[in-house]
């Protein structure tokens, strides 16, 4: 397979960052690894910040995105469909996060030309993207655009049953799970050393060595569940009075959340640190991982967490039954359901040995099923068979 010239299309990126923003950073940055030639295409959200970077080795140009709302929209469509229509005959695929605004002004201007046009469905239920376009502004417009693409990436079992329950051509799906990069086995030298490079970076993070510390990483979302945890921990604190809880990101709900924390006065307990671009001392550092959401497609958080041999307690929702069984590679509990979760968090820190095999036995599952090694080749496997199938015959 020659090389594959790939631009990825993604209206949120750094610093903006969730797990649909990490899916593309991880991705690019594998896919390079493999000899592609990978460039990102995103929003310029801020006028501070500069129009070209490059993260992770990998160029990122931004796009003109004024904040005004709708204007904002309309001005970053039309910079989009211009740079489509100016590259597209050095790219031998355009890779579009969200069935939404990106998605509808990629195909639209690529439909007619040799360059494949590959869509990402995120999210499931009522934060997905087939949940949007049934009730946004001009969705239904956006996805019979959208169902015009030569290939749509359901990374979960549960979006591709959404997807064709909303008309998706059953042929242009493509199943492809969320992968992850696959960490050394974990050990106590190497908890220790996390905690001690996360204090020096940031002094917030003062963890004793014997400190049960408890994480969460993505979008700071209602329907993350994060109350909820909030809600628990005074309870743990009742058995564990020093342990901590760590909520790493960005979004709507944070200043909702600080209100709580303080309410409950946690200020001391729980943590937001903001956005972590590579979690990987944080997920060292850690003794449990907790994802209270209420809905998930398959969560790269998740993932994260049990690649790196984290006891992960998750909410009973379908996608996270995908890759959680419950007792075996970890624990679920009911969604906004405080009592049980702060049952299974005591449990976790007060049986350690019991914690370790639930971390092992994830991470073993993980590296067999999820490894960001196999999810790119088989994307760039997709795009080289949709380029072959589009070049024009000689």
């Amino acid at each position: 397979m020659s090389e594959m010239r790939i631009a990825m299309v993604t209206r949120r990126f750094w610093p903006l960052v969730g797990g649909a923003e990490m899916v593309m950073a991880n991705l690019a940055q594998q896919m390079r690894r493999q000899a592609a030639d990978v460039r990102i295409v995103t929003a310029r959200w801020h006028k501070a910040w500069p129009e070209r970077i490059v993260h992770r080795e990998i160029p990122i140009l931004r796009l003109p995105n004024p904040q005004l709302r709708g204007w904002g929209t309309l001005r970053y469509m039309m910079s989009l469909g211009k740079y489509l229509q100016k590259h597209q005959a050095e790219l031998d695929a355009v890779y579009v996060s969200m069935l939404k605004h990106s998605a509808y002004m990629a195909v639209e201007r690529l439909k007619n030309t040799s360059t494949p046009i590959v869509l990402r469905a995120e999210g499931g239920g009522e934060t997905g993207d087939c949940r949007w376009q049934a009730e946004a502004n001009f969705g239904l417009r956006i996805r019979a655009v959208c169902q015009q693409a030569d290939a749509i990436v359901a990374p979960s079992a549960a979006i591709r049953e959404e997807l064709l329950a909303a008309g998706y051509d059953p042929a242009k799906l493509h199943f492809i799970p969320n992968g992850v990069a696959i960490p050394s086995a974990g050990n106590q030298q190497r908890r220790f050393d996390a905690r001690m490079a996360l204090q020096s970076a940031q002094p917030l993070f003062s963890f004793r060595n014997d400190t049960p510390l408890a994480v969460y990483t993505g979008r700071l979302h209602p329907k993350k569940g994060l109350l909820t945890a909030i809600e628990a921990w005074p309870h743990v604190l009742q058995r564990f009075p020093n342990a901590k809880l760590v909520l790493v990101g960005e979004g709507p709900q944070e200043s909702q959340l600080r209100e709580r924390i303080n309410a409950f006065g946690l200020q001391e307990r729980v943590f937001l640190p903001g956005v972590f671009d590579d979690v990987s001392d944080l997920l060292d550092a850690a003794d449990l991982f907790l994802l209270p959401s209420h809905e998930e497609g398959m969560s790269l958080s998740l993932l994260e967490a049990m690649a790196a041999g984290l006891p992960v307690i998750a909410t009973d929702i379908p996608g996270n039954r995908q890759l959680v069984e419950s007792g075996r590679n970890g624990l679920l509990f009911p969604v906004d359901d405080a009592t049980a979760l702060q049952a299974e968090i005591i449990n976790v820190i007060h049986q350690p040995r019991a914690a370790k095999r639930l971390g092992e036995a994830a991470r073993a599952d993980v590296t067999q099923k999820y490894s960001l090694t196999a999810a790119a080749t088989r994307h760039l496997n997709l795009f080289a068979e949709l380029r072959e199938r589009k070049r024009p015959e000689s």
